[in-house]
C-alpha cells in the first residue's frame, strides 16, 4: 500500500502543481482587484460543496469498482472519505498554513457550519455507487480542492497575502496533493482490501 501511495503521489504531482499554479494566479487577481472577503467566503461555500460531491463520487466509485460492497458500507466509506479529507484539504491545512505564517483567521469546520453539505455528500455517494467512475471526476476534484483552499485564505483578509504568495503556493500544493490522492485512491482501497493494477492504470 505504501508503494501504491508513492506511485500515485508521483503521478499526481505535476497535475497538482498545475492546479496550485492556477490557484495562485486566481489569488493574485483577487488581491489586485480588491475582491471583498465576503465574496470569497461565498465562493468558498460554492466550491467546497462541489468538491465534497466529486470526492464522494470518486471515493465511492473506487470502492465499488474494487469490492462487492453493499450500499451501507459504501455510505460509510464515501462519507468519511469525502467529508473528512475534503475538510482537511479545504479548511484544516489552509488554517495551519495561516497559523504558521502568523496570520489570524478563524477555524471553521465547513460541514458543521453549513448543515446542507452532508446531504450533498450523500448525493455524490449515490452517484458513485450507481455509476462508478473515477478518472474525470478526480481531475475536477483536484482543481476544485485547490480553488476552495485558496478562497478559504482570501475569505478572511487580503492586504497581507501578496508577499506570501510563494508560501501560499506550497500550502495549496500540499492541501491538494496528499488529501486528494488519499481520499480518491488510497482510502477506499484500504477498505476494499484490493490493489490497483499496473501503475500505468489511469484513475
Amino acid at each position: 500500500m505504501f508503494r501504491l501511495l508513492a506511485i500515485e503521489l508521483k503521478r499526481h504531482a505535476p497535475f497538482t502543481f498545475l492546479g496550485a499554479t492556477t490557484g495562485i494566479a486566481i489569488m493574485a487577481i483577487i488581491l489586485a482587484v480588491n475582491v471583498p472577503p465576503d465574496i470569497s467566503n461565498t465562493i468558498f461555500y460554492i466550491l467546497h460543496p462541489f468538491h465534497v460531491i466529486l470526492s464522494a463520487l470518486v471515493t465511492t466509485g473506487m470502492y465499488k469498482l474494487h469490492t462487492r460492497c453493499n450500499f451501507f458500507s459504501a455510505i460509510l466509506v464515501g462519507y468519511t472519505g469525502s467529508i473528512g479529507l475534503a475538510t482537511v484539504s479545504d479548511a484544516i491545512i489552509p488554517y495551519i498554513g495561516a497559523v504558521l505564517l502568523q496570520i489570524k483567521i478563524p477555524f471553521i469546520i465547513p460541514f458543521i457550519a453549513k448543515w446542507w453539505i452532508t446531504p450533498l455528500a450523500l448525493v455524490g455517494i449515490l452517484m458513485g455507487y450507481l455509476r462508478p467512475t473515477t478518472k474525470y471526476p478526480h481531475a475536477g476534484h483536484v482543481f476544485l480542492s485547490t480553488w476552495a483552499s485558496l478562497f478559504y485564505f482570501t475569505a478572511f483578509g487580503r492586504d497581507f497575502w501578496f508577499p506570501l504568495l510563494p508560501l501560499i503556493f506550497i500550502f495549496l500544493f500540499l492541501a491538494v496533493w496528499l488529501p486528494c490522492c488519499g481520499s480518491d485512491i488510497i482510502y477506499p482501497l484500504l477498505f476494499a482490501g484490493s490493489k490497483l493494477g499496473s501503475p500505468k492504470e489511469k484513475y
